[in-house]
């Protein structure tokens, strides 16, 4: 019964982000611009103008033929770049649907009576993280699919055969990315129980794309190379830190501070 009550206030959640036209278009567009003309314009750049190739001389190294250094290029930017920005990823779907979990409930009106369910306020707590983790891996898992089909066309028009992801990819869709978003679900639905509005709850939400950042920047200037195993460190500490940050956010829940 508890679970049909839990999945009750899942859908419910699910339902009305869905049906908020603006916010979902949000969750929806700035990702798949992201996935999709970003890598298209480093694509198309490395075939239309393969002296910019060169940019990335310090990360590639020495290479024999220009065709081969194209595809290292492209293969540089799809497995090495790219998935850091699946990061980013669920960090923006978070921010947009976790923070208006709590206090979208206080300017609805709606909060006292959800309050008043039969299910203790950590399963509710629980169920307003999981609402939230279902969309953000399913707008990830999209925006994966998308990338693929579009940056594949782009590969063999341009290089004549297939580039397909590698097996980091795995790492990045089935530990990083939802690791990633525990951890910023958490952070951000505990803090909308605090917020007043949902502004401000997302506020509080932007400093966690900072170190995200300092990633991306990395990769660009050649700092930090991502690979396989530094995605699976990062995958497994993060794994660590979202637990951690669960099970003290439900310690410190109570009516009292939700309700302010």
């Amino acid at each position: 019964m508890k679970n049909t009550k839990l999945n009750a206030i899942i859908l419910k959640d699910l339902k009305a982000i869905t049906s908020n036209k603006r916010m979902f278009s949000v969750m929806l567009i700035v990702p798949f611009v992201m996935v999709i003309f970003l890598p298209s314009i480093f694509i198309l750049t490395t075939y239309f103008e393969p002296a910019s190739v060169s940019d990335f001389g310090a990360l590639l190294g020495e290479f024999g033929d220009g065709q081969d250094i194209n595809r290292m290029v492209i293969s540089l930017i799809l497995n090495n770049i790219m998935p850091i920005f699946f990061m980013i990823i669920p960090l923006m779907v978070s921010s947009v649907m976790a923070a208006s979990s709590f206090v979208g409930e206080k300017e609805k009106r709606t909060l006292e009576t959800l309050l008043y369910s039969p299910l203790a306020l950590k399963q509710i707590f629980r169920a307003k993280i999981l609402a939230s983790s279902l969309m953000s891996m399913l707008v990830s898992v999209c925006s994966f699919v998308v990338m693929v089909i579009v940056t594949q066309i782009e590969i063999v028009l341009t290089t004549g055969s297939l580039l397909l992801p590698d097996i980091s990819w795995l790492v990045v869709m089935l530990l990083l990315s939802p690791s990633v978003s525990l951890i910023a679900i958490t952070i951000i639905v505990r803090g909308s129980a605090n917020a007043k509005t949902t502004e401000e709850a997302q506020q509080r939400s932007g400093l966690l794309v900072l170190p995200v950042i300092l990633l991306i920047v990395g990769q660009f200037t050649g700092l930090l190379l991502v690979n396989i195993w530094m995605l699976l460190v990062l995958s497994i500490l993060f794994a660590v830190l979202a637990l951690f940050l669960m099970n003290s956010s439900f310690r410190k829940l109570d009516y009292e501070t939700i309700l302010k």
